[in-house]
């Protein structure tokens, strides 16, 4: 499969030039590098790329100083600064760059938003323009493929995920790929932060939240589990979240007396990642966690596709004391939407009256057969 155009790219270019600078973030090997030399692509010698990683460009922008600042940068119109959460005092750097030189864009991508942004947030106030990037979603498949060639994919997407290197490669090589995300970058911004050492222990979570994908989340039961506190595994599950390797769902709650409201599910950015955690990598008709590797699949390409098209919403689960439970909760505009899903297309969903009458909502089934509509494909 050949390059396939991100989403976020023509929102992107529209915001080129304004005089602020240019955030992207997303997961290591998302793709952050490949899209901003696409558009670099469209500047030729004008444009350059720096990647923050090397010493040499960390001590190019170490400090703090106009005139030094345009010296290391050069006479370009266009500059990225790729993983620039690696720059002492980038907020800072940032600011008199813009600030000095507001005719430079300056694109700056970072793996751990949790880092970068708390480094540029007080300096780069109504500086910025800031995008996520995630593994490819559907719809930028569908701009290549027809529904049908699409369809095809759903077995493997949800078994192996959607990076994109992932996309090219055989099952046996998806396989030792992804065990190798796993291993060397998943953890690499994790145990970065200060005073966060226990790689074992946030191996053990990982794996915990990974078996209980679909479930409701104890934090309580997670310390238990782990031997350590509930804050400690709440500022874990924090630090996972803001290095884009998993994403909180919180119940809905308002007048409903049974309604459970202070519990919360995780779920995993990219399935082929959280299988990776788990080694299970098998077909789905032989698994017994299919149901919740197709929840968890498309209530993360809705995300995709509402941050895409900037459509803001408020995203919950439901369930009462009774069992009584809807999948996904959207709301919009002070209007509910719910949606089950399911991989069985012919198991039919026990619609939520109470849910439906008292918030005047309503409850839709998503299977196989109709999730184009859900996913706007």
């Amino acid at each position: 499969m050949n390059y396939i155009p991100r989403l976020i790219t023509s929102s992107i270019e529209n915001r080129l030039f304004k005089g602020k600078v240019i955030i992207i973030y997303g997961a290591r090997q998302v793709g952050k590098t490949t899209l901003v030399k696409k558009i670099l692509e469209k500047y030729s010698s004008s444009g350059d790329y720096l990647n923050c990683e090397l010493l040499s460009v960390r001590k190019g922008l170490s400090e703090p100083e106009a005139v030094k600042l345009k010296k290391f940068l050069g006479n370009y119109k266009i500059i990225v600064l790729d993983e620039a959460q690696n720059i002492p005092n980038i907020g800072l750097i940032l600011k008199i760059i813009v600030d000095t030189y507001p005719e430079l864009q300056i694109i700056a991508t970072g793996s751990s938003s949790f880092d970068l942004a708390q480094k540029i947030s007080e300096p780069m106030t109504g500086r910025t323009f800031t995008f996520m990037l995630y593994p490819i979603s559907l719809r930028e498949i569908r701009q290549k493929e027809n529904l049908i060639e699409v369809e095809a994919k759903l077995e493997s997407l949800l078994r192996f995920g959607s990076y994109p290197e992932i996309l090219t490669l055989s099952e046996g090589e998806s396989k030792e790929r992804l065990n190798e995300i796993a291993s060397k970058y998943l953890y690499k911004d994790i145990l970065s932060f200060e005073g966060l050492k226990k790689a074992d222990v946030i191996r053990n979570l990982l794996e915990l939240l990974a078996l209980q994908l679909g479930n409701e989340v104890s934090y309580n039961e997670l310390a238990t589990k782990l031997g350590i506190d509930r804050l400690t595994v709440l500022k874990y599950i924090n630090i996972l979240e803001q290095s884009f390797v998993v994403f909180r769902l919180r119940a809905f709650s308002r007048n409903l007396r049974k309604e459970i409201s202070k519990s919360v599910k995780i779920y995993f950015y990219d399935l082929g990642v959280r299988n990776s955690i788990i080694e299970s990598y098998n077909r789905l008709d032989v698994r017994n966690d299919t149901g919740a590797l197709w929840e968890n699949f498309c209530i993360v390409e809705r995300k995709k596709n509402n941050e895409s098209d900037f459509r803001f919403v408020n995203s919950y689960f439901w369930r009462t004391y009774d069992q009584k439970e809807i999948d996904y909760i959207e709301e919009k505009d002070g209007q509910l939407r719910g949606f089950e899903f399911k991989w069985n297309a012919k198991k039919d969903i026990k619609l939520p009256k109470e849910f439906i009458k008292s918030y005047n909502a309503t409850v839709e089934k998503v299977d196989p057969e109709n999730y184009w509509k859900f996913l706007k494909l």
